[in-house]
């Protein structure tokens, strides 16, 4: 899947494919299917949300990469989700009603023949039980995409919200 940079940029093909494969990661996370999810991603994933920083200097985009909400792997993913089959998930029991929406999807060429780097915005929505409140998170994704086995997979994702402090009552979902 060797292309030049024109061809990555110009490709209706592959932006199709890409924004279809973002289009069903969303679907399989708002289904809950997140044993799906997980067949997603490669095994030396890089899964991560660096803390959003105000600073006063309107040059700085405000993203700090040194500190994080979290950062993982696919062991440590493949654990969270394992416990939501178990007793001890009580952050999502009940479990939570999800929407993630993606948008404004951009590719480009990646650093190796077989990846691709995709900016995408996202907005996830979530309500849990009766409460009538709704709890989003809306921000950047900036991630890698590496074709394994003729079949895409996230190789890294980088999650930069755009609130400087989360509203949120836990970072108990995907993104």
């Amino acid at each position: 899947m060797s292309m030049e940079v024109k061809e990555v940029k110009n490709n209706m093909e592959v932006y199709y494919e890409i924004t279809n494969f973002l289009n069903q990661e969303a679907n399989l996370l708002d289904d809950r299917k997140f044993g799906e999810w997980i067949e997603l991603l490669t095994d030396d994933i890089v899964y991560r949300m660096p803390v959003r920083v105000t600073r006063e200097s309107k040059d700085q985009t405000g993203k700090d990469d040194a500190m994080a909400y979290f950062e993982e792997s696919k062991k440590s993913l493949t654990t969270r989700v394992k416990r939501f089959g178990t007793t001890s998930a009580w952050s999502e029991d009940p479990p939570s009603h999800i929407r993630h929406f993606v948008s404004n999807i951009v590719i480009e060429p990646g650093t190796n023949i077989n990846e691709i780097n995709v900016k995408s915005y996202f907005l996830t929505k979530r309500s849990r039980g009766t409460d009538h409140n709704v709890e989003e998170i809306f921000g950047e994704r900036i991630d890698v995409l590496r074709k394994v086995n003729g079949e895409w997979k996230i190789a890294s994702r980088c999650i930069y919200p755009d609130q400087s402090i989360l509203t949120v009552m836990n970072l108990s979902t995907f993104f």
